[in-house]
């Protein structure tokens, strides 16, 4: 099987496709066939946007090749996004976006039938916004999205940044050059458990305190669709998980018990305003030192008991049962992030909804 994948060609150099192409048709961005699962602004229906990592676009699609049209927000040398593309059961490839309109060709020579393609932003929020504009492809087929649901609230872990050194190693481009999020804990979990997922997260960002001088936190940004400024509200109506992780603390650092077991008590009674029914699952940070690992452990088991005791129930936790930081800046890589949703997979699996 034949693969061409190609990253520079322009939207408007897309009537230059081989003659043996010609059967193919383009299917714009609204049409129905065509899943979008993530906080995606549809104020243009021709052009659903989104920021946030881990959001992606799928579609079982009839033919021998395939074509996609993407927009980035504002691609330079210092900002750009990256997709992962991933066909059937094929090995994903993830691609650096550098144009302001590109249109890619993502498969050459696919045996005849019914193929399966899923794009997924692997960069998140502060990169911009990418907009589907949309396929082209010998015909599009229904595709039936998985009945069950799960969102991964967190911060650079959950968004996958940091694992991904196969085309540019750490230290030797930009710090989101190795972001990949479709190979994420999360949205590894997701596939193993035959889910949909939400990557509720933001690098550097706390619970009480975010890093590297963000003046925001996750309760801040939680019911946005951008997830890095006060803009855009999202209607949480649009996606009800059937289970919930929160992977916050790292970057909390070393807190006084109180101010964090407050805030983060506070958020998960948020959560259960808008998520009544969902499993609510607590985590430690799988890069976590010893010392933070300990405080964060602590607390938790804290919270969850002062959550039950009040009558939220279907709150637990669970202990990530080593740290994980083989990838860059001490980050979990993409073989760590595998053993860590195995992990979560086998924990989730028991819970209610499952």
């Amino acid at each position: 099987m034949k693969y061409l994948y190609c990253c520079l060609i322009a939207i408007s150099c897309a009537f230059q496709v081989s003659a043996k192409h010609n059967d193919a048709r383009f299917f714009g961005a609204d049409d129905r066939h065509i899943n979008y699962i993530g906080r995606v602004d549809f104020s243009d229906p021709a052009r659903p946007r989104f920021w946030s990592p881990g959001v992606y676009v799928q579609a079982k699609f009839k033919g021998t090749s395939l074509e996609i049209f993407l927009n980035d927000e504002q691609p330079d040398r210092n900002n750009y996004n990256y997709i992962e593309v991933a066909i059937d059961n094929n090995k994903p490839v993830r691609i650096k976006l550098t144009q302001k309109e590109n249109h890619l060709v993502v498969a050459n020579d696919l045996p005849g039938g019914d193929h399966i393609v899923t794009i997924c932003k692997d960069t998140e929020s502060g990169m911009g916004y990418v907009d589907f504009v949309g396929m082209k492809c010998d015909k599009l087929l229904p595709l039936k999205k998985p009945k069950r649901k799960i969102e991964f609230i967190g911060d650079s872990i959950t968004c996958g940044a940091g694992t991904d050194e196969l085309e540019i190693k750490c230290n030797k481009g930009l710090w989101f050059d190795e972001h990949n999020a479709y190979m994420s804990y999360g949205a590894t979990v997701a596939r193993q458990l035959n889910a949909q997922y939400h990557l509720t997260s933001v690098s550097g960002i706390g619970m009480i305190h975010s890093c590297c001088n963000m003046t925001i936190t996750m309760p801040q940004v939680f019911d946005k669709e951008i997830l890095r400024n006060d803009s855009i509200r999202w209607e949480f109506s649009r996606y009800i998980p059937d289970a919930v992780t929160i992977c916050l603390g790292q970057n909390d650092g070393m807190q006084d018990s109180t101010a964090f077991c407050g805030a983060y008590l506070n958020f998960i009674n948020r959560i259960r305003t808008y998520y009544p029914k969902a499993d609510i699952v607590c985590l430690n940070s799988p890069m976590a030192d010893e010392e933070l690992n300990g405080m964060l452990t602590h607390y938790i088991t804290a919270i969850v008991k002062a959550a039950n005791k009040a009558g939220n129930k279907r709150v637990t936790y669970f202990f990530f049962n080593k740290s994980y930081n083989s990838g860059c800046g001490g980050h979990p890589n993409m073989a760590e992030h595998q053993l860590i949703a195995a992990q979560l997979a086998a924990y989730l699996k028991n819970l209610e909804n499952w």
